[in-house]
């Protein structure tokens, strides 16, 4: 149909054309023209063209033409897909398609039309451009955008609610009525969903349960406009059921029984209840409560938020010997389930809970707590406060140790008999502490005697009541003064008092003068404090500087208490308007406290201590001294001694160098000693061992080397412990120098210098002791 009208307005068209070509003047051409070219027009409707045209090709498109009257007029056409899908027939004009058009891929052509001159190639008439539309004929499925859609729904929902949407997409022209129109079926789970033409599903059964099916896998046709058949498409959409609060929670079992020991802590966890709710944890919310049994004061139950469980906890403690056994009935619930879909099956859930209570070794329990006692500061007489007590709660009634634990202020001030006796071992002094508290232990003595290892703790509080021991003290001022030329009745300074003891209810402090010969009055403030003011003025400085004035003050207490305060007044130069410019500078007032004078008297007996202890290691040394003042003048003679032993002699063992006999004869007739030959070279030695005394003193040498070596507070030479050792077969008498030096003998060993040098070692062994003293 179409078809037929575009060709009818194409042979419409061309008559008209031809009818303004016979009006024209047939002179266009002539030369009497003076050659002048008139415009021209090209002549053709738009183009139009089916696609996908069922019939051989080329397929006529149309006609282009143009005014020009030429017979060597030739038209070309040219552009992207010209001379390829488009070509033109040269002389008529003619426009074919060589290749079947599919409007989906591209709907429309735009080409150029050029008419020229078939001889020189020339331009007739400029070039115009044209289009070529490519008309639909809805040939195209329409098709899903994705082949998988997801939605979700509330469980429960009304008939007509909305679940998702889905679309589908037509590639024919939408202009060109129903090509492009899309209708939609539901194919598979249509009994629990509908589509509209739009695409959105609705629901179409208000019983939908997420309990019974959680998700929906439904299928859906799409197809051109309705009434028309062919070729469809289809997605799958998978519809899911959200929970909502519908279903009430159920106890997993009908009974729970549990077992817990009496000392369980108020607040544990005796046992766990646990239901079961079908519905998503976000709509879990199960209250628990009691339906029969007096036990609500007992226990308690507490949901747990994560796990839907009722925890069981104790509300306060548990006694085996008391109750044994609790039973009692608990029901759960969920108070946020909506009615509006509650199912058939009941709304109560209730269990039966039984608690055993276990006996344990409980420690004893003190009968009140706290105790509390009151005494008054220093009396005497008072020795016992009280006691506690406590007992065994369990069976076995055990006997009760009491003991002390620990104390504030800490010290033997309360004492805690075995039986609880609060004792006083001294008056109490309120000023020291006013209360005094001590944490009492209770233990239960076991059957062999020993004690319990649970103990139980009591507060004791012990509060001391004051009486009047103290006597008001002056609190005093910043060093008061007064001007020289001060006038009668001047303030000189406010004084004011302070009491250890507890205010007097009978009223405030008294103040007054030990003596009123002085040119100081007081006036009292009733306030406890009184001023101090000038009795007679002009004060003369060179009589008195400074003045003491002693202050009287009482505390009206029972029994009335007093005591004398000195107050220092200073008299100072002051100018016109009564300012000080001068003042002496007074002492200073020091007090010790009782602490600082026994910090004091430590540090002096410290000190005397130390005194002792060096004046005993001076005694000591002193003494050591007088025992090396033999030694010599010096310890390198004595080194030197050692060294030459084989030579000099001296030696007890060495009787083959020096013969005793042969000394004592010569000293006896004061003769001098040949030099040679020398007669103690013909002294045998008596019979015997001829190495043992050598053997010996080597052996003594090392012994007393390896001791010096390893004590650091030996001399450093080995000498002194050698000249001490008088060996084991001497036949002489000792010759150390180290006895021999400090000896009471009077006899005089000067002829030794005389017999030469072989004896200059022995004579100044035996001469006259050293005057100096040894240095280390």
């Amino acid at each position: 149909m179409d078809y037929i009208i575009l060709l009818h307005c194409l042979l419409f068209t061309l008559a008209f054309a031809d009818k303004e070509s016979q009006e024209k003047p047939q002179n266009l051409f002539s030369n009497k023209a003076s050659h002048k070219r008139l415009k021209r027009d090209w002549i053709w409707n738009q183009m139009h063209i089916k696609e996908e045209i069922d019939a051989p090709l080329p397929h006529h498109v149309g006609k282009i033409t143009s005014s020009v009257r030429n017979s060597n007029a030739k038209y070309i056409i040219e552009g992207e897909y010209a001379n390829t899908i488009f070509k033109v027939e040269e002389t008529s004009g003619d426009v074919y398609a060589f290749e079947r058009l599919d409007r989906e891929k591209k709907a429309e052509y735009e080409l150029t039309a050029l008419i020229i001159d078939r001889r020189n190639n020339q331009s007739l008439e400029p070039p115009s451009k044209f289009i070529i539309k490519v008309y639909d004929i809805n040939d195209n499925v329409p098709v899903f955008v994705q082949k998988v859609f997801n939605g979700s729904v509330p469980e429960m929902s009304p008939v007509g609610t909305s679940v998702t949407k889905v679309t589908a997409v037509d590639a024919d022209d939408p202009t060109v009525s129903g090509h492009a129109t899309v209708s939609y079926q539901v194919i598979k789970g249509d009994e629990y969903f509908t589509i509209d033409d739009s695409g959105v599903i609705f629901t179409t059964r208000p019983d939908l349960d997420r309990e019974t099916q959680s998700t929906y896998e439904i299928v859906v046709k799409a197809k051109d406009a309705p009434g028309t058949s062919g070729d469809s498409s289809t997605a799958t959409v998978v519809i899911t059921l959200s929970d909502i609060n519908d279903n009430f929670p159920v106890f997993k079992h009908s009974s729970f029984h549990f077992k817990v020991p009496e000392n369980i802590s108020v607040g544990g966890e005796v046992g766990r209840v646990k239901v079961e709710d079908i519905d998503e944890p976000q709509h879990r919310n199960t209250k628990y409560s009691f339906v029969r049994g007096d036990y609500r004061d007992t226990f308690e139950i507490v949901a747990n938020p994560y796990t839907n469980e009722g925890n069981i906890r104790p509300k306060k403690p548990l006694d085996f010997e008391k109750v044994s056994e609790y039973r009692f009935d608990i029901e759960a619930t969920d108070p946020t389930v909506d009615l509006r879909y509650f199912k058939s099956g009941g709304s109560r859930s209730i269990s039966t809970v039984t608690i055993e209570v276990t006996d344990v070794d409980e420690p004893p329990v003190f009968t009140k707590l706290p105790y509390e006692f009151k005494v008054m500061e220093n009396d005497p007489e008072v020795r016992t406060l009280g006691s506690v007590w406590a007992h065994d709660p369990d069976a076995a009634k055990r006997k009760i140790r009491f003991s002390r634990l620990r104390a504030s202020p800490n010290g033997d001030y309360i004492r805690v008999s075995d039986t609880g006796i609060i004792q006083l071992p001294k008056p109490l002094d309120r000023e020291f502490s006013a209360s005094y508290n001590i944490t009492v232990a209770a233990k239960e003595i076991l059957e062999d005697g020993r004690l319990s290892d649970r103990e139980s703790h009591a507060q004791v509080h012990v509060i001391v009541g004051d009486e009047n021991d103290n006597a008001p003290e002056l609190v005093y001022p910043e060093e008061p003064r007064v001007c020289e030329n001060a006038a009668p009745g001047k303030v000189i300074v406010r004084i004011s008092a302070t009491d250890k003891d507890e205010l007097s209810p009978r009223g405030f402090f008294k103040f007054s003068l030990a003596t009123e010969d002085s040119n100081f009055s007081l006036i009292e403030n009733y306030d406890n404090t009184a001023n101090i003011t000038v009795k007679y003025g002009q004060f003369n400085r060179e009589l008195a500087k400074i003045h003491y004035l002693p202050v009287i003050i009482s505390d009206n207490g029972v029994p009335e208490l007093s005591s004398t305060n000195t107050l220092v007044i200073s008299v100072c130069k002051c100018n016109e308007k009564g300012n000080f410019t001068f003042c002496e500078e007074r002492a200073k007032q020091v007090g010790v406290s009782i602490q600082a004078l026994v910090a004091i008297f430590i540090c002096i007996f410290t000190i005397i201590v130390l005194f002792a202890v060096l004046a005993m290691l001076l005694l000591l040394r002193k003494r050591h001294k007088k025992d090396l003042s033999g030694l010599g003048r010096s310890v390198a003679e004595i080194h030197e001694q050692l060294v030459r032993y084989d030579e000099e002699g001296g030696g007890e063992m060495d009787t083959t160098s020096y013969d005793v006999s042969v000394l004592n004869s010569v000293r006896k007739s004061g003769a001098k000693a040949e030099a040679a030959p020398s007669p103690y070279a013909q002294v045998q030695k008596p019979p015997g061992n001829a190495t043992s005394g050598a053997g010996e003193m080597e052996s003594m040498i090392e012994e007393k080397k390896s001791e010096a070596d390893n004590d650091r507070d030996l001399l450093p030479y080995d000498t002194l412990h050698i000249y001490g050792y008088e060996g084991a077969e001497s036949i002489a008498e000792s010759l150390s120098s180290l006895q021999s030096g400090s000896s009471d003998s009077d006899i005089d060993y000067d002829f030794l210098n005389d017999w030469g040098p072989r004896f200059k070692m022995l004579a100044e062994l035996y001469g006259s002791e050293p005057s100096e003293d040894f240095v280390y």
